[in-house]
Order: C-alpha cells, then sequence, then structure tokens
C-alpha cells in the first residue's frame, strides 16, 4: 500500500448553503442499516469475524430501540438554553446516574448473551455483566467523555454500544432546526466527537459535507474543506490507499496546521457506505496512517483496540 495526496477543490470551501445544519438519527433504522452493512463488509475480508460480531452488536441495538419505551423528550426550555449559550442539547454527564440509560444497558448486556462471539469478547462480557453499581459509573464515565482506558476496551465497547442506543435516541427528539454549531468538530447535539465525515447524496443536500458523532450517531454540516480538529482551512490535503486512486469512497483529510486526520467518506460516490461500519472496515488505511507525522482525531469506540 502507499500513499496518495489529492489535492482539494478550492471552489468547495464555502459548502453547500442550503443544506441543513442537523440531521438527526432514525435510531431503529440507523442501527439496521449499520448492521447490514457490516455484514455486506465481512464478506471475504480478514476482517470478518469481528465485522460480523459487530454486525449482531448493531442489530441487537436497532432491536432495542424498536421495542424500548419512549424517553421523554429533553424540556424545550433546556434546549433553548443551550441554543443561547452555544452548548449541547444533551447533558452527557446525567447518563451517568440515569434510571433510562442504566435500563437500557442491562436490557443490552442480556440480549448479548445470546449473540456468538470471540472467547475474548465473551469473558468480557461476563466481567462487565458482574460488575457493581460503582463500577459501572466508572464505566458510563469513561464512555460519555471519549476516554476509553486501553486495558478494558472489550469491556468498555459493550458500554459504548449500549449507551449509544439511548444517545441516538435522546438525540432523535430534539429539534434540529434548533440546534446551533458549538465548536469545531464538535456534535451540536451532545458535543461529541466525530467518528469521521460524509459527502453526502441526500436530496436537498447533495455533495454537503457532514459530520458524524461517534456517540449520539448525530450528523451536522461542516464546510468541505475544513480540518475537523483544529478549524484550519488552509493546508488540508487527502491521503488514499492506492496511489493515484482520485476518485477513492475513503480518504484521510490531513491538517498540516495541527498534524492530525480525520476519514472522509464520500457516500455520494458510494451509496451504500455507512460511516461506522466503513470506518471499521478501512482499518488499512489507519494502518498506513499510523506511519506519518498525524494523529487520528476521529473517534470510534469500535476500532479502539487496533
Amino acid at each position: 500500500m502507499s500513499v496518495s495526496p489529492v489535492q482539494p477543490d478550492p471552489s468547495m470551501i464555502g459548502g453547500v448553503s442550503k443544506a441543513p445544519f442537523a440531521l438527526m438519527p432514525n435510531p431503529v433504522r440507523l442501527f439496521k442499516e449499520r448492521a447490514n452493512r457490516f455484514e455486506v463488509l465481512a464478506e471475504g475480508s480478514r476482517l470478518a469475524p469481528y465485522l460480523k460480531f459487530l454486525a449482531g452488536i448493531a442489530q441487537i441495538q436497532s432491536e432495542l430501540a424498536s421495542t424500548l419505551s419512549p424517553l421523554e423528550l429533553i424540556p424545550a426550555d433546556q434546549v433553548e438554553r443551550a441554543r443561547a449559550n452555544a452548548m449541547p442539547a444533551i447533558d452527557r454527564l446525567a447518563m451517568v446516574s440515569s434510571p433510562d440509560c442504566r435500563q437500557v444497558l442491562q436490557q443490552f448486556l442480556e440480549r448479548m448473551e445470546g449473540l456468538e462471539k470471540p472467547p475474548v469478547a465473551a469473558e468480557a462480557l461476563a466481567q462487565v455483566r458482574a460488575a457493581d453499581d460503582e463500577t459501572f459509573s466508572w464505566m458510563i464515565g469513561n464512555v460519555v467523555a471519549d476516554n476509553l482506558p486501553v486495558e478494558s476496551l472489550a469491556h468498555h465497547l459493550y458500554i459504548a454500544a449500549a449507551i449509544q442506543i439511548h444517545a441516538a435516541r435522546l438525540a432523535a427528539g430534539l429539534d434540529g432546526s434548533r440546534l446551533v454549531p458549538i465548536g469545531i468538530g464538535v456534535c451540536p447535539a451532545c458535543g461529541g466527537k466525530p467518528v469521521a465525515s460524509m459527502v453526502i447524496g441526500f436530496h436537498g443536500a447533495e455533495g454537503a459535507r457532514y459530520a458524524c458523532c461517534s456517540f449520539c450517531t448525530t450528523m451536522w454540516n461542516e464546510v468541505r474543506i475544513k480540518c475537523l480538529a483544529c478549524g484550519s482551512t488552509k493546508g488540508i490535503g487527502y491521503r488514499a490507499v492506492e496511489t493515484g486512486d482520485e476518485e477513492a469512497t475513503i480518504k484521510a483529510e490531513v491538517c498540516d496546521s495541527c498534524n492530525s486526520w480525520v476519514k472522509i467518506l464520500y457516500q455520494n460516490r458510494n451509496p451504500s457506505l455507512e460511516v461506522v461500519a466503513d470506518d471499521v472496515a478501512s482499518l488499512g488505511l489507519d494502518l498506513l496512517m499510523k506511519d506519518t507525522e498525524y494523529k487520528r482525531a476521529g473517534f470510534d469506540p469500535f476500532l479502539m483496540g487496533y
């Protein structure tokens, strides 16, 4: 594999003005589509066992999202206060002690018992299920802070997957038109980090670029050529796995201002791309970028072990 720089198109710096700022998730559909994409990507992949395991997780996420009782909406006054102060509408820290969050977590862990999994994952699940309340709070706190300890990544994967359901359901109840930008590469709904960004082909937003939250799955519009780590629009370049592959559908967007990189997926070229599934499946790009001076700024709890 080799690295190929791809020059940005300066004409796209302004983005697409008519695109809505925020696209809120439909948890049932989103996790179902993610499960299907993991299954497709597993075919013939060296990562097949892991991708199939993640497909099972996403399927359980979708099923739970469809069967859980409706959540109480975030109060309108809380949303408006957040809007006025350029803060996220969802209080992530409140999830540490949230009864609703704990209920989702317990039901998710119960359903995970029936999913075929690698021995290491099975052992981690048993230990998570046996954890006391203090340990649960510690693990949830790590997940909401996007801070997963290396020595217990397998354990935290389960917590992250369960909380994604709860966070996506909260985000689904928000009115995207009431959200405002709150920081560089920061989700306007929950304050999370992006997994990656996508150039989409959705009707009404064709060619627009959206960052995709790793926590609540909200998508928000960002300038087409801009570092999601520092906000610079200068010194931006693109790297692809194959030499000269300017039409690659997954690239590393690199920033010479802060020496960081984030994946960018061109869903407008390949509509089947799904941000989390294709992030994991494109591990080769991560391994390639690991040998460069750039540090990954995108966050994906399902890819942290690689």
